[in-house]
This record gives structure tokens, sequence and C-alpha cells, in this order.
């Protein structure tokens, strides 16, 4: 019985979400915004890396995240200045750069959530969080260097009905938007610490 409810609550969050259709708003937190590669330090001899990057959702690999995000973190980490190269196969210098994202959920019982704005035609909104945890770990590949490694957090929020915004958020066009411009901007904020660490490269 437990579980009927659970599908048919999710199916009632989908139709609510149809039935809003313009109604819900998308943010993302004003609080970690993106820091500039200008303020990295930039080291003397930029070294070759791999990447080996991955999105997550609630700790368990999301493969489609995963590969439609790839390019983007490619290209923000080549253009960052703090490496030669960015490859997805090993260099010659043995150099890892491990990236991890992991989608965790802020907001308890989002789903049913979705159903009271519904039942109310947006009267009663509601907001809803996604919290957006990123792990760097740099592993140099001179002989006996010590990994290092960096952590930030982001949040999306999703505002259905009549709820105001979350205070100082930045609303985005679209949950596309949403989500690209979070990844950018934390990992801009977890490459800055790990560029400061005295020992990277």
């Amino acid at each position: 019985m437990r579980q009927t409810w659970r599908v048919l609550r999710g199916l009632l969050l989908a139709a609510t979400l149809v039935y809003l259709g313009g109604c819900a708003s998308f943010y993302v937190d004003g609080n970690a915004p993106e820091v500039p590669a200008a303020q990295y330090r930039k080291p003397a001899a930029p070294a070759d890396v791999q990447l080996i990057w991955e999105f997550q959702t609630k700790g368990v690999a999301n493969a489609k995240a995963t590969e439609y995000l790839k390019a983007r973190v490619l290209d923000q980490l080549a253009t960052s200045g703090l490496f030669a190269k960015v490859s997805d196969a090993p260099v010659a210098s043995g150099a890892l750069l491990t990236a991890t994202v992991n989608n965790v959920p802020l907001t308890d019982d989002a789903a049913s959530k979705g159903f009271v704005a519904g039942l109310t035609f947006g009267i009663a909104g509601q907001t809803v969080g996604d919290g957006y945890e990123c792990t760097l770990r740099y592993t140099p590949g001179r002989s006996g260097a010590a990994p290092l490694e960096q952590k930030s957090k982001h949040v999306i929020y999703t505002n259905i009905g009549a709820a105001g915004p979350p205070p100082g958020a930045q609303k985005v066009a679209n949950v596309e938007e949403a989500v690209t411009t979070m990844l950018r901007q934390l990992i801009s904020r977890t490459l800055n610490p790990l560029s400061q660490d005295p020992a990277f490269p």
C-alpha cells in the first residue's frame, strides 16, 4: 500500500508540474558566485592531466548526466590556465584529476510539497532545494607526491506556485540553465582553492 501511494504521489507531482507550466521557476544560490579564472594562482609550469569525471545522484553514478556535462567540464578545466592539457586518456606526466559532482536532495518529501501546490492551484507555493557537492582530487605525476583534495557545495531551487524566491537567489530561464550555471560556479569555487595550494601542481 505504501509503495502504491509513493508511485501515485510521484504521478501527481508530474501532473502538477504540467498543470502549473510556467509557474515553476528555477534559481541558483546567489551565495556561491563564480570565481573568475583570473583569480586562480597559475603554475609556472602547468602539467598535462588526465580527467576522470562523474556526475552522481545520491552517491550513485548517473551515466546520462555524466556524458551530457562532460564537454562543459573539460572545457572549463582546459581554459582555467591551471593545466597544459586536459585529456580523458592517460597523459605522459601521470597526473590525474578526479572530478565528482553529487546531487543530494536538501528538502524532505519534495513530491508531497509539489502535490500540495497542485491541490491549491499554486496558491500555497513551495520551494524545493537540490544540493550539489563537488570533489576535486588532484594526484601529481611526480613520484611520492601526496594527492590534493578540495570540496565545495552549491544549491539549485525550484519554486512552484506563489512562493517567493529564496533570499539572494539568482533566477535563471530554465532547468538547463540552472544546471549549467551551477556546474560552472561550483567547479570554479573548487578549482580556486586547489590552485592556491602550495603543493599544486
